[in-house]
C-alpha cells in the first residue's frame, strides 16, 4: 500500500495556487488600507489605490485556475492508469 501513496512533491497547479494566494493577500491588505480613511476621516487615497484592490479578485481567479489545473492533471493520470 505504501508504494501507491504519493510523495509531497508539488503537482501541476500548486504554483498557481500559491501565487494566487499571495496576490489575494496583497489585494486584501490594499482593501483594508483604502477603507481606513473612511473610518479615520482623512482624505481618501487616489484612484490608483482602489485599482490595487482589484488584485483580490485576480488572486482568486489565479488560485482557482491552479485548482482546476490540478484537477485536470489528476483526471488525466486516473484515465491513463485504467
Amino acid at each position: 500500500m505504501r508504494d501507491k501513496t504519493q510523495a509531497n512533491s508539488p503537482g501541476p497547479g500548486d504554483g498557481l495556487v500559491r501565487a494566487g494566494g499571495i496576490i489575494f493577500i496583497v489585494g486584501a491588505v490594499a482593501t483594508l488600507v483604502t477603507i481606513a480613511p473612511l473610518f479615520l476621516r482623512t482624505h481618501p487615497f487616489p484612484p490608483v489605490a482602489y485599482a490595487v484592490c482589484m488584485l483580490m479578485g485576480v488572486g482568486f481567479v489565479v488560485a482557482a485556475a491552479g485548482v482546476l489545473r490540478g484537477i485536470a492533471a489528476q483526471r488525466r493520470q486516473a484515465r491513463s492508469a485504467t
